[in-house]
């Protein structure tokens, strides 16, 4: 009896474990619904757990520059995808559609991009 207590305790445990995690990785704040074409330097990449940042200056009208920040998925995920840690560097130019924040802010879910050296990732359609 004891080990199926014990056993059913470690199961409580893990279930409960990953409805938190699960919530983390909500993609609610982004607008699937529009898609946003940027033309820029990147700054860097992060290359992180759970997720990864692109970073890119993008030239405003006016001429100011605003830093956008764009999410990716993990490296493990990106790895398969052929991303590496230094597949963006500081400094390459890149055009890249991204699906921006809700409220706004120069942020957004990467959607693609094409590096000016011709690295490609994910949907480039209207990239070129």
């Amino acid at each position: 009896m004891n080990k199926r207590l014990a056993l059913l305790a470690g199961v409580a445990a893990v279930l409960t474990m990953t409805i938190p995690a699960g919530a983390h990785h909500s993609a609610a704040m982004f607008d699937f619904e529009q898609e946003v074409r940027l033309e820029g330097t990147v700054t860097r990449f992060d290359y992180n757990t759970p997720h990864s940042w692109l970073y890119v200056n993008v030239e405003n009208d006016d001429g100011t520059m605003t830093e956008w920040g764009i999410e990716l998925g993990a490296p493990p995920l990106l790895r398969r995808q052929g991303i590496s840690p230094r597949f963006w560097e500081a400094g390459d130019q890149i055009v890249l559609k991204t699906n921006p924040l809700k409220d706004g802010r120069p942020a957004g879910h990467l959607a693609g991009a094409i590096s000016g050296d011709g690295k490609n990732f994910g949907n480039t359609e209207g990239l070129e």
